[in-house]
């Protein structure tokens, strides 16, 4: 199986950036989008044989996560159950016979840290949600989860210590996950591999790949024996954001 997460940075945006042509040519099995910024009567783009969940945010133009399967899940479930980050349609989750596939667009701490004590809870909230997942069945936690958990994870560390997406408080919460007992599947398996799935739009970021890796395939720690590969398709433009593929068994 064949899984993608892409944070588009607005969907009908990346589609006439060829974003059609790329989810044609890789058919995959799923595809997990974030920052989609559509409701249902916008989303110009239904591909034949794909069951399609779509979370809106209440705010227009803003947020938002969808999922395009070919398989049907057992069950869907939109949102954490929180108030404040439900209303910006962050978190999808389906149930399939193997496992729970989560897509979260986390919530970005902003200049000058604005939203870092919110962020905080929100990952509590998530740590506990997934755990509480585990103990039911496999878990793949997937999306643009606004962080970069190591200093390779990101072009210049020490510039960015104190910036939205490197702070030691998000980085701590990462590893907080990954010690209570899951694994991030990318730099299990490519451990000294650099390699950035966001670039700023400013200074010519992307060609000069001055960027940062906030987006993940997470899995439990029992699940990882299932994964074949997980890659950063750092070819595929579209958006700010590139998008990552894991394949398991």
């Amino acid at each position: 199986m064949k899984i993608i997460s892409w944070n588009v940075a607005g969907l009908r945006a990346c589609l006439n950036k060829g974003f059609d042509i790329f989810f044609e040519k890789e058919k995959a099995d799923i595809y997990c989008l974030q920052e989609t910024k559509v409701i249902e009567e916008q989303n110009p783009y239904h591909p034949y044989g794909y069951n399609e969940y779509l979370y809106p945010a209440e705010k227009r133009g803003y947020s938002g996560t969808m999922i395009y399967s070919k398989v049907e899940p057992i069950s869907v479930k939109y949102g954490i159950d929180d108030e404040e980050y439900d209303s910006e349609g962050r978190t999808i989750t389906l149930e399939f016979d193997d496992f729970y596939l989560v897509n979260c667009y986390v919530p970005n701490s902003k200049r000058e840290l604005l939203r870092l004590d919110s962020r905080m809870r929100f990952e509590e909230i998530m740590n506990k949600y997934l755990n509480d997942l585990r103990t039911k069945k496999n878990v793949i936690y997937c999306g643009d989860l606004n962080v970069s958990h190591q200093e390779i994870d990101i072009k210049n560390p020490a510039a960015n210590r104190r910036n939205a997406g490197f702070t030691d408080e998000e980085r701590n919460k990462m590893t907080e996950l990954l010690e209570s007992g899951f694994v991030d599947t990318f730099r299990f398996l490519y451990p000294t591999e650099v390699k950035y799935s966001w670039w700023s739009y400013m200074r010519n970021s992307r060609s000069k790949n001055i960027g940062w890796r906030l987006d993940y395939f997470i899995v439990n720690k029992e699940f990882i024996k299932k994964v074949i590969d997980s890659k950063i398709l750092n070819e595929v433009e579209g958006s700010d954001h590139c998008p990552i593929e894991l394949e398991i068994m």
